[in-house]
């Protein structure tokens, strides 16, 4: 046991006081050693199992953790556990709200559980420890309350969000933590029916936030964002759903670029090097030839650009951080990164990461990667599911300051991308799957791509089997506790404000019929770090035949080399044509008109119901030139 909390200058409200008088001991960790050491604090045979007492069902394992070179390594032996389930977000208070309310689904108060969860807690050994949600800056007095044997859900939190050490807290005032994240894992199983249940109580001065799972994807993470958002919302500023990256091409000249999209949407990957083949070319697309065989689109690029990442998945957008010159400013709201590795199948695929996770300066959290006590993590070695079906989340966590080169403080934005997963598109089976390698949007049209973020296709980071549904503003939505109408408006202020930014449109996995996994957003990142975010002129963009997809480049070159024509417009491609191409269209039109509708309420800002109303009457792309004043796709 550390120093007890009537020792330290820290204001707890009373009940947490009196959970603490009550309980067997707790541990306040200073630091993110400490919290390592807890991981594995029981282990036998070199593995801690994190297990409970479950009435009716006796002691249930939930995971198995281990000391290995590298970290900490935590696998669940659940695989629902192994990714986030879209449906765990539950609102336990009376504040205005578009999300599920808890009542609503258990018919009962969650006052009732609160207690019960209270008085769990009050049986067992703690963990606790102090944090600034979103950052030291801007960010909120935070805390978490877990059971000791937990410890690597500690870790996860502190990794992702920081650590105070309570006896050097700054300044004369005590620290009073405006949120407290509370953890009962058992609860899953005795209330719950095994699901995953998040459940947000915006108390008048405290966020409460009850996690009733050990996945860290939707408390440690997740939840902590829809803290971020509840208190941006009420201030009037947003925490984007985004990965940033400065681009430094080889003359020395630097892009910034903001990616986002839903689950699943390349954020992580933008922060990446384009991946390469044995002989150093990239392959561009590939497929199966009309003779069975592979067919393949490559380019030879020498010198790429050097990148140094900035944001992985949360970026405070804060007021204090902009100016009036048109653009937009941000900084980290994490302190580490969420990394998922799905696509990390072998050595060699990403040398850059896997160095920076084999060999790393502090110990990392590994999620369903399959390892013993005291081996290496390695990030290609996914945990099954079932025999010969791998995890498809395996994930691992990265303190910022272990990634090489990682730029620290707000930066200004150039570039705006949106992602979403796309499927193949053919005359046999016509999908959504229409995007071309990079699209530029008009701002507002930017704008209603953020509120039907699609979350696209065959997503490996949820429980998921619609094959295209929305993640709904900004991609944030899900994670937001307050009304969508609110968040609409904020965005389309902020794209109002911001008429220097440049917005594209990249898809993932597939452009038409050809496989492209995270190609389209690598290559455009790297021609954009050439050419420069200036406005387009008309010789350059063409509107695309789908008014959605905004202009479609004319042509793209890149170190002397053009990328193929059917690669920027798919209804090029002999395998889709115009016809198929206009039958997946109209998929993706009805998916938006569908989604976008939701946001037109009286009050949703005049402007945004004009913008959804042309969009409602299939407006071509020049129509949305006009709702921003000052903000220009293209000198037309």
């Amino acid at each position: 046991m550390k120093t007890p909390f009537e020792e330290l200058p820290v204001e707890l409200p009373s009940h947490l006081d009196e959970i603490l008088s009550a309980c067997p001991g707790y541990t306040v960790a200073r630091n993110e050693a400490e919290l390592v050491e807890l991981a594995v604090k029981d282990r036998s045979n070199g593995w801690h199992e994190v297990a409970y007492d479950v009435p009716g069902m006796g002691s249930v394992t939930e995971a198995r953790v281990c000391r290995v070179h590298n970290g900490i390594a935590a696998n669940y032996v659940d695989p629902y556990m192994r990714r986030r389930d879209p449906e765990c977000m539950l609102i336990a208070d009376d504040q205005p709200t578009d999300k599920p309310r808890f009542k609503e689904r258990f018919d009962k108060d969650f006052e009732e559980v609160r207690q019960e969860t209270f008085e769990w807690l009050k049986t067992q050994e703690l963990a606790l420890f102090l944090f600034m949600a979103g950052g030291a800056e801007e960010g909120l007095p935070a805390m978490a309350v877990a059971p000791a044997n937990a410890g690597f859900f500690a870790l996860g939190l502190a990794l992702l969000q920081g650590i105070l050490d309570p006896e050097q807290l700054p300044g004369d005032e005590l620290f009073a933590p405006k949120s407290i994240i509370y953890v009962a894992p058992p609860f899953r199983h005795s209330h719950f029916g095994g699901k995953q249940i998040v459940v947000h109580n915006r108390l008048p001065q405290m966020h409460e936030l009850f996690s009733y799972n050990l996945y860290p994807g939707p408390s440690a993470k997740k939840g902590v964002y829809g803290v971020l958002i509840n208190h941006g919302e009420k201030e009037g500023w947003v925490t984007a759903h985004c990965a940033t990256v400065r681009s430094i091409n080889p003359a020395g000249e630097e892009i910034i670029f903001m990616h986002e999209g839903a689950s699943g949407g390349g954020k992580s990957e933008i922060l990446q090097h384009m991946h390469r083949e044995e002989d150093g070319s990239l392959r561009l697309a590939w497929k199966n030839g009309d003779g069975g065989g592979p067919e393949e689109k490559l380019l030879s690029l020498a010198d790429a650009c050097d990148l140094m990442p900035v944001t992985d998945d949360m970026a405070m957008c804060h007021p204090s951080l902009q100016s009036d010159n048109g653009g937009l400013a941000l900084m980290d709201a994490e302190q580490a990164w969420f990394i998922r590795v799905n696509h990390i199948t072998e050595s060699g695929t990403d040398p850059h990461l896997e160095h920076m996770t084999v060999d790393p300066s502090e110990p990392l959290l590994f999620l369903n990667i399959q390892t013993e006590p005291g081996d290496t993590a390695l990030i290609w070695n996914h945990i099954m599911d079932e025999a010969g079906d791998p995890c498809p989340n395996p994930r691992v966590v990265i303190p910022r300051r272990a990634v090489p080169d990682v730029v620290d403080g707000p930066v200004k934005v150039d570039v705006r991308s949106f992602g979403v997963r796309t499927p193949p598109c053919t005359r046999e089976l016509p999908t959504f799957g229409i995007i071309g390698l990079m699209h530029v949007l008009p701002p507002a049209l930017a704008w209603l791509w953020r509120l039907a973020a699609p979350r696209g296709h065959d997503n490996p980071s949820i429980i998921d089997t619609e094959m295209m549904t929305s993640e709904g503003v900004g991609s944030y939505w899900p994670f937001a506790t307050g009304r969508m109408v609110s968040q609409a408006n904020l965005l389309l202020e902020q794209f109002a404000k911001t008429s220097s930014v440049l917005h594209i449109l990249c898809p993932n996995q597939h452009v038409g019929a050809w496989e492209t996994g995270f190609m389209p957003e690598w290559i455009a990142r790297e021609y954009l770090s050439g050419r420069g975010s200036h406005p387009f002129s008309p010789d350059e963009i063409t509107p695309a035949r789908c008014p959605l997809l905004g202009y479609a480049l004319g042509s793209m070159e890149i170190a002397g080399q053009t990328v193929p024509d059917e690669l920027l417009r798919v209804e090029l491609q002999e395998e889709v044509g115009n016809e198929a191409y206009d039958a997946g269209a109209g998929k993706l039109i009805r998916f938006f008109h569908q989604e976008i509708e939701k946001f037109d309420r009286p009050d949703l800002d005049p402007v945004g119901r004009r913008i959804i109303q042309a969009c409602l009457q299939n407006a071509p792309v020049e129509t949305y030139e006009g709702f921003f004043a000052g903000a220009r796709t293209a000198d037309i």
